[in-house]
């Protein structure tokens, strides 16, 4: 497993155990939660307004479609009360005798001409609707782009401190939560706040009065809504909190379902998921009851407008002072009054939730990247490059509080064998990292063929090394593709030859479908033993200078062990190697033999000449003998 490795390793890192880690309350993931508001709205509406700087054409289009369908739509009540009008005073003519009856080609003209103003209106919200749904997509299609890129940027250092379920929150729910304000909540301002101002208008045309009655009752709607709003919204927060326990409870148990099982926890399982769900149920219950009063007191203060409304109308229409028509057309205004100013409300929030969102994914944008390489002309070129490695006093901490690697100097020739030992924590596994570049070093210096490793540009360093994890990392799709992720244009036939030289091709000729088998998502349809022969075959595949062995047989038994090591002895001839072992009868045939202890190499010889000296590294290794004779 080649140089891609460390790339594959992130992405799996995001998409697997993203999955797995929770978020504040317990969710599936991290995001943002209703209700959650930015703490800088302006910097987070800048840049969001910088990424719809793209689209001024689609958007002006979209807000004078939104505007004319609006205004079409406002005009069409006004338009039929004249019809209405003439309908009425062409019967009252007829029954007073005084004239002829309804002029019906007049009615039906003017109702044509309403049909064709709606269809009007259909047809431009219809267009702005996709276009902005084409902008909002194409704006989140970029984001996620954006992020999967500064995903593969970060320095390895972001994600010691940052859970991996945030960083999956951010590319799905923040993301999500822009798009869908973006494609349903900016017209829906457009149209609604038209909306009120249109209406407002052509009620006023009507009669100034009934405007004032259908007026007075905004303040109490306002309230109304205000008051719902601030009491449901911590249910719907705390509703989504425990929607994501209870998700979590389900997920971890069924994957988990083999070990719940054997260590008789099925009752203690149930009993925790019921207490989440009650919680769920109670937080859901008093959100959704809540947000239900709201529709129905809205509609009873509508009623009281209307029946005030309507009685204002009936005295003026006695007094001539306006038409049945026209007191058709103000009803049918007060009722279309209602919805936008609801809607202004909800959207004035759903803003509140989606600045914050693009705060959280902004946030994330911003992260300090790593470190400058070497650029184009100034960077060193890898063809011929000599496969010796030196470290020259190298001091390294993760924080700068804590130095792990103290003045570590070592040399290591072309071709020789380097195993790395010493207990837990020593800086065994640090040491390969600081190699890889994943992290730079705080002091001295890390040369590869006399050159200094912050030389090259990273990808070409890292297409030197080849690497063989304990965790064996694999993705779901074929073997043959798994093992073709170390050199992507191989052959079958080269793919096929790397799994013969890692011992791996007998097993996996004798599976079902072969090269062909896909391996699931958590590749537990094969043994963690084929899992490693696998991994092993794609860093013969890729064929590196340098090889790093990192505990490659930890957790295999014996049999397959001694196929791994034979696998890892085809690999590693006339290859640099480096090997990090706590069995140490693994190395015994190793050139070197570094011995770390807090960071420092406290020895260093061969396996005879170490065990002869009786020192740190033979206390280590007759300490596994009694351990295993224990």
């Amino acid at each position: 497993m080649g140089a891609p490795e460390s790339a594959q390793h992130d992405k799996q890192r995001v998409t697997r155990e993203g999955r797995r880690r929770r978020g504040p309350g317990g969710g599936p993931m991290a995001g943002m939660m209703p209700g959650e508001r930015p703490q800088d709205f302006k910097g987070a509406l800048l840049k969001l307004l910088g990424y719809l700087g793209a689209f001024k054409f689609a958007i002006a289009v979209v807000i004078v479609f939104a505007i004319a369908s609006t205004v079409f739509a406002i005009i069409g009540p006004k338009i039929l009360g004249t019809a209405t009008t003439e309908l009425f005073e062409g019967i009252m003519r007829q029954i007073s005798g005084s004239g002829s009856g309804p002029d019906f080609d007049a009615i039906a003209s003017t109702m044509l001409f309403l049909v064709g103003l709606y269809l009007v209106s259909s047809a431009f919200q219809l267009i702005q609707g996709l276009v902005m749904v084409n902008v909002s997509n194409t704006i989140s299609f970029r984001l996620r782009r954006d992020i999967d890129h500064k995903i593969m940027r970060l320095p390895f250092s972001y994600y010691d401190k940052v859970a991996t379920g945030d960083v999956m929150s951010r590319i799905t729910n923040d993301v999500d939560a822009i798009n869908q304000s973006l494609s349903q909540s900016l017209t829906q301002v457009i149209t609604s706040v038209t909306t009120i101002i249109g209406i407002l208008v052509m009620m006023l045309s009507i009669n100034w009065v009934m405007t004032l009655i259908a007026i007075l009752t905004l303040p109490l709607s306002f309230g109304i809504i205000g008051v719902i709003v601030a009491k449901s919204q911590k249910h719907f927060v705390s509703q989504q909190e425990y929607l994501g326990t209870v998700n979590g409870l389900v997920e971890e148990n069924y994957g988990a379902h083999v070990i719940v099982q054997a260590f008789n926890g099925e009752k203690d399982a149930i009993k925790s998921f019921e207490a989440s769900n009650d919680t769920l149920y109670a937080s859901a219950w008093k959100a959704n009851f809540l947000s239900g009063l709201m529709m129905p007191m809205m509609g009873f203060i509508g009623n009281i407008s209307y029946v005030a409304a309507c009685a204002a109308g009936g005295y003026f229409a006695m007094n001539g002072q306006v038409s049945i028509g026209d007191i058709q057309a103000f009803i049918q205004y007060m009722r279309s009054f209602q919805q936008p100013i609801t809607q202004v409300a909800q959207i004035s929030n759903i803003l509140q939730q989606t600045m914050a969102a693009a705060e959280r994914v902004f946030t994330f944008l911003d992260e300090e990247e790593e470190g400058a390489e070497a650029g184009d002309e100034q960077a060193v070129e890898v063809a011929g490059l000599a496969s010796s490695v030196s470290f020259k006093s190298v001091h390294f901490g993760y924080t700068p509080e804590e130095t792990v690697i103290n003045d570590f100097s070592a040399e290591v020739l072309p071709g020789q064998k380097i195993a790395i030992v010493g207990p837990t924590g020593a800086g065994k596994t640090t040491i390969v990292k600081l190699l890889m570049r994943f992290y730079d070093v705080d002091e001295g210096a890390i040369l590869v063929g006399g050159h200094d490793i912050r030389s090259f540009r990273r990808d070409d360093l890292r297409s030197q090394f080849g690497m063989v994890l304990q965790d064996t990392w694999l993705y779901s799709a074929s073997i043959a593709d798994n093992i073709r992720y170390g050199r992507l244009d191989a052959t079958d036939e080269e793919v096929r030859a790397a799994a013969r030289v890692a011992q791996a091709d007998h097993f996996i000729s004798a599976l079902p479908d072969s090269y062909n088998l896909v391996i699931n998502e958590e590749a537990s349809n094969i043994s963690q033993g084929q899992k490693q022969l696998i991994t092993i075959a794609r860093a013969v595949l890729l064929d590196p200078r340098i090889l790093i062995l990192d505990e490659a047989t930890s957790s295999v038994d014996t049999r397959t062990e001694l196929l791994i090591q034979k696998a890892m002895d085809n690999l590693m001839a006339n290859r640099t190697s480096f090997i990090i072992a706590h069995r140490l009868s693994t190395i015994r045939n190793a050139d070197l033999i570094l011995v770390m202890d807090k960071g420092d190499i406290v020895e260093q010889g061969t396996h005879a000449g170490l065990l002869a000296d009786g020192g740190f590294y033979a206390s280590l290794y007759n300490s596994q003998f009694d351990v295993e004779d224990d």
